[in-house]
């Protein structure tokens, strides 16, 4: 599905990412964790089009990506959400998910503006589609409600949401379970594996809940300074040196929830 090789990006002096790889497979759930400063939203940002790399390839289904505009790439497949939820506060739950639609509708601008058939065609099936969507993230009962009026941990389904909406085959969530409640979290990862077993999108995880990723993720890849320093299953990964000094050392829950989540994958 992706294939991101040797991809590089310095600010000035700053060397953000460092010649890193990375294969995720189609319909697979993969993280990317690591400290603060790692580099991995940098690393989210050059798929998604939003920094151009200094140097390294990135593929999806075959397609080179490096030197797309976002648009471009949210066209070839890809949506994203962020660590900070950037729902439009002023518009309802269903006129979000319509923004995300846009870029799959046919009606022209003119198409608008003179109210064809095509037209009111594509805005029934993309108000359809919003109802769906809606249902399948559990907030349908919203979908007239301003967004800003969601609680916190449907605000982030609903950028969940909103991502779907452009029908993407890779979806990118940066931190979605940050600010969450247990409960919540729960409720979230169950909403992560259906939209991979039943939407067929693949994802990619950034998360520093590690409870969620040694549970949720089928491979953990590892970045430090910018530099992968390991990849593997996730038992692999909570037995790495490298990584719990660098990172899962810092809390002592990680080994158990590692335990939980990947040795039944050994």
């Amino acid at each position: 599905m992706l294939e991101v090789r040797e991809l590089t990006k310095t600010f000035g002096g700053l060397l953000a990412v460092n010649a890193v790889d990375l294969t995720v497979p189609d319909r697979s759930i993969v993280s990317v964790i690591g400290p603060n400063g790692a580099g991995k939203t940098t690393f989210f940002n050059m798929i998604t089009g939003i920094y151009t790399p200094n140097k390294g390839s990135i593929r999806l289904a075959g397609q080179e990506l490096v030197g797309l505009r976002p648009d471009q790439v949210t066209a070839a497949g890809i949506a994203r959400t962020f660590q900070n939820i950037r729902l439009f506060a002023a518009m309802t739950v269903e006129e979000n998910i319509l923004v995300g639609r846009h870029p799959r509708l046919k009606a022209s601008y003119l198409d608008a503006i003179f109210r064809t058939q095509r037209f009111h065609e594509d805005e029934a099936a993309a108000r359809q589609h919003a109802k769906e969507l809606l249902d399948f993230v559990g907030l349908g009962r919203f979908r007239y409600e301003m967004a800003t009026n969601l609680p916190y941990g449907s605000q982030r389904r609903l950028e969940i949401a909103r991502a779907l909406a452009t029908e993407p085959k890779l979806i990118l969530l940066d931190e979605p379970a940050a600010g969450m409640n247990p409960r919540e979290t729960e409720d979230l990862k169950s909403l992560i594996r259906r939209i991979r077993d039943e939407l067929g999108v693949t994802i990619i995880l950034i998360e520093h809940d590690m409870r969620l990723v040694m549970t949720l993720s089928e491979r953990i890849t590892v970045l430090d300074y910018g530099t992968k320093i390991a990849e593997g299953l996730p038992h692999e990964i909570r037995n790495n040196p490298r990584v719990m000094e660098a990172y899962l050392g810092r809390g002592a829950a990680a080994g158990e929830y590692g335990k939980e989540g990947g040795e039944s994958r050994a």
